[in-house]
């Protein structure tokens, strides 16, 4: 099973290259590259995207991954045989391959060069670039022949439930920040059900947020969209069905697609209970008024 290190925050220093150090060129075309490392020696990889390192669990310790700003730095601390790693566009989904193996190193060998990651330029970017030179009019969005709230839908399920070598990348989907304490008490008020904001991702001027759902109640539930509260475009359910609580089948995930907007400003304002303790004017002349 795959561990995922998400891209870190802070900064990291970058070390100084010679001016003669070069760096070796690596093209994505579908097919894994080879990678090759040396014991106790970093090797610096230039991928130029918000990237997520998915490591087999197999490497225990004897690989360190770090990543920032666009950079993956690789150190082995024992031999590694020949094992594949996943580097993913946390942006768009896009999935290349890696494979890596470190050896230790010999004496008087030189330390191994950086590598950029470029991805081989597809016939589309071509026709685009050429459009672009001869002065033509920017192109209109392309034709889906698939509707964009289950492309959106689809790709959601996908990032969150399939394995990251799965994952259709789809151009144009950017990931959009979702607080993950946002209320969602409106959302489904009269069901059973915990909700908690899990991600959400944007194409063109359609959002699709994905919640967590968790059965609170001791039986089984069916999971109709048309108890969901809100301004929604689609509403999908990754399960139709909730098990009891404290049961494997009792999570789920709701996919809700928002047009405009994302799911903050498509959920119901919650309505304050009425204060029981409100004093009332009494009536005329008093409570003991004839």
């Amino acid at each position: 099973m795959n561990r995922l290190l998400p891209l870190a925050l802070a900064a990291f220093a970058l070390a100084p290259f010679s001016i003669a150090q070069a760096t070796e060129i690596l093209r994505w075309e579908r097919l894994p590259m080879a990678l090759p490392l040396r014991v106790d020696q970093e090797r610096v990889v230039f991928v130029e995207r918000n990237i997520r390192v998915g490591v087999p669990a197999s490497l225990g310790h004897r690989l360190r991954v770090q990543s920032a700003a666009g950079a993956i730095y690789l150190l082995a601390s024992e031999p590694i045989e020949p094992t594949r790693l996943q580097l993913q566009d946390a942006d768009t989904g896009t999935v290349m391959l890696l494979d890596i193996a470190a050896e230790p190193a010999q004496e008087g060998q030189p330390p191994l060069e950086p590598v950029r990651i470029i991805e081989a330029a597809s016939a589309a970017s071509l026709a685009a670039a050429s459009a672009a030179d001869d002065g033509s009019a920017a192109a209109a969005p392309p034709v889906r022949a698939t509707p964009q709230p289950v492309i959106l839908t689809r790709f959601a399920a996908q990032n969150l439930y399939a394995p990251l070598r799965t994952v259709e990348p789809v151009p144009g989907v950017v990931r959009v920040t979702l607080r993950r304490d946002l209320p969602l008490d409106t959302l489904l008020p009269t069901v059973p059900v915990q909700a908690q904001a899990l991600a959400a991702w944007r194409l063109d001027n359609l959002w699709v947020s994905a919640v967590r759902l968790r059965n609170n109640s001791a039986h089984w539930l069916e999971l109709d969209p048309r108890a969901l509260q809100g301004h929604f475009l689609t509403a999908t359910f990754q399960h139709s069905t909730l098990g009891p609580s404290g049961t494997p089948e009792d999570t789920t995930v709701a996919y809700l697609v928002t047009r405009g907007h994302g799911l903050a400003q498509a959920l119901l304002p919650a309505i304050a209970p009425i204060d029981a303790a409100l004093n009332l004017p009494e009536p005329l002349g008093g409570r003991d008024a004839q």
